[in-house]
Parts: C-alpha cells; sequence; structure tokens
C-alpha cells in the first residue's frame, strides 16, 4: 500500500521530457495527498527503449520496452507509483496493475519543425523527413509521396540538434512534449489532425499504480473525467487495432458540442493507402461505452483494411 505519510516514490524514465513530466505529477501527487513536496521522490529508471537508440522500436519489441522495467518495479513495490507518456502504454495492463488516474491532456496534435522550411506544405520535392513513427511516416507519405523519410531517434535535444546540423530538412515531434520542457517556440507549425491523426493517447499523461492503491481519494482526484473519457476510446481503437510499433494507426477522441467524436484511422505504412471512421456517444455515457465506441470504430478500420503491419 501506499504509505499515507509518504515517502511516495514516483517511478519515471531519466529522459528531460520524463522527468519535465514526473516533476509536473510530482507536485500534483504531494498536493492532492496533503504532503510537503519532500514526501513524494522521483526514482529514475532506465528502460530498454532508452538505451537502445540505433533501431526502430518494432525491431527490438516495441513501446511495451518504455515501460516494462518501471512497471517491474511498481510491481515489486520499489516504487509507489509510475508516470508515462499514455502513448507509450500498452493496450492491456499487467496483472495487479492499474491506471490510476490520467491528468488533463496537453496539445495532442503532432508539431512540425523545419531547418528553412516554416510549414510541412513548404518543404521543397525530395526533402529528409526525420521521424521514427511509422504513422507519422506513412501520414506524411500520403500527403507528399516525393518525401524522403529517414529514422530519428533520441531525446527532444538530440533530435533539434540533428536537424540543426543538417541531418534532415525538417522533424516530425509530440506538440505536448515540447510544451511541456519549454519549447513551444520551435514549433513551425501545429499539424491538423484532419491530416496527422494523432497517436491514441498523444498528449496524456498516464499515472499507474498497483491494483490496491487505485482507489486512493487524493490519487482519483488527479484524474480529468474528459481527458480519461477521450483516451478510453482512442485505447479502445488502438486494442482492436492491434495498435504498436508495428502498424501506423491514428486516433482522436474529442468532446465538443454535448458529444465525444472519436475519429480512427489505419494507413498503409508507405501511405498509399488510408482508411478512416469516425463516431460519436454522449459523453455521459461513461467510460466502458467511449472504450466499446472505440473498438467498434476500430474493427471497422481493419475489416476494410485487412492486415497493414510492417512484418519482423
Amino acid at each position: 500500500m501506499i504509505p499515507s505519510d509518504g515517502p511516495i516514490r514516483i517511478g519515471t524514465r531519466r529522459s528531460k521530457l520524463a522527468l519535465a513530466q514526473s516533476g509536473m505529477m510530482q507536485r500534483a501527487v504531494a498536493a492532492a495527498a496533503g504532503l510537503a513536496p519532500e514526501r513524494v521522490e522521483l526514482v529514475q529508471i532506465v528502460t530498454t527503449g532508452d538505451r537502445v537508440q540505433d533501431r526502430r522500436l518494432l525491431e527490438i519489441g516495441g513501446k511495451a520496452l518504455f515501460t516494462k522495467e518501471i512497471e517491474e518495479a511498481l510491481l515489486d513495490g520499489r516504487i509507489d507509483l509510475a508516470v508515462h507518456s499514455m502513448k507509450d502504454v500498452p493496450a492491456e495492463q499487467p496483472a495487479g496493475l492499474m491506471i490510476g488516474a490520467i491528468p488533463e491532456r496537453e496539445d495532442a496534435r503532432d508539431a512540425f519543425i523545419g531547418r528553412n522550411a516554416e510549414t510541412f506544405d513548404d518543404l521543397p520535392p525530395g526533402a529528409v523527413l526525420g521521424t521514427a513513427s511509422l504513422r507519422r511516416q506513412a501520414q506524411a507519405l500520403a500527403l507528399r509521396p516525393d518525401l524522403k523519410i529517414e529514422m530519428l531517434r533520441g531525446n527532444v535535444d538530440t533530435r533539434l540538434k540533428r536537424l540543426q546540423d543538417g541531418d534532415f530538412d525538417a522533424i516530425l515531434l509530440a506538440a505536448a512534449g515540447l510544451s511541456r520542457l519549454g519549447l513551444a517556440g520551435v514549433i513551425g507549425q501545429r499539424l491538423s489532425p484532419d491530416a496527422f491523426l494523432p497517436a491514441p493517447g498523444q498528449g496524456a499523461l498516464a499515472i499507474q499504480c498497483r491494483a490496491e492503491d487505485a482507489d486512493a481519494p487524493w490519487l482519483t482526484a488527479l484524474n480529468h473525467a474528459d481527458t480519461a473519457l477521450c483516451v478510453a476510446a482512442e485505447r479502445g481503437a488502438m486494442t482492436a487495432l492491434e495498435g504498436s510499433c508495428r502498424t501506423a494507426i491514428g486516433a482522436l477522441g474529442v468532446i465538443a458540442e454535448g458529444h465525444l467524436r472519436l475519429t480512427v484511422e489505419m494507413l498503409a505504412p508507405d501511405g498509399s493507402a488510408r482508411w478512416r471512421r469516425a463516431g460519436e456517444i454522449a459523453p455521459d455515457a461513461g467510460a466502458d461505452a467511449a472504450h466499446d465506441l472505440g473498438l467498434s470504430l476500430g474493427q471497422a478500420v481493419r475489416d476494410e483494411a485487412g492486415d497493414q503491419r510492417i512484418p519482423l
């Protein structure tokens, strides 16, 4: 059980972005639990995804490699909570663990950062675009098949430096991460979800806990109901589409005008085809209904698109 008087230990990756995000949650947890800030500690954990930087995630086991070691520490009792980027959290939770809270989401959109071009449309023919995301690759090629896509992994500073050094004409990153690092000023264009539908859960954080701690009042107080509802829908779609680093998929839920509207898509990896569906429910239908909406739309897309996974 999480000690009521602290210390509460939060597991986090060591990257600058992960520490910025966990630092936000460290302060929020302390305030919600009524603890002095020093009674909430960050425990830095190096994940396999952080150690291996020269290959695509699909080649080494997928995005779960950003969470596995942290989840093991949570199950072993070495930490009390974990903070993840929601888009890195696999659809299925390990036995004994739960998502205890989803705070309010940042901007879910992708960000375009060009060396000379101000917008994606300004890129010259044959320009080199850097990304490690199969989704972003497929979406970019769907719009601009002339582009040359090259792999770009590493932390945000590394990616920005490689752009500055001339390795790429432009790169694509999550707008939320740049904002949390105080780097929103480098963004040339926030890409429309109509063209670049974000990854399921993009821009949201997940506070993971052991199942027996999920009902702690101070933990549930950190949950943002609208964000959690949208993410439930997006992750339903991810489940139906077997979302992984081997599939180019996007999903975004938005609450507006009295409805939760979910848009889901899958793309051929080379951008030669894209399949998209949308649907909506009343927001008061609840998380299970939102998840079911995602499952339904995701299955409809999958039935039409077939298997679009990159072979191992």
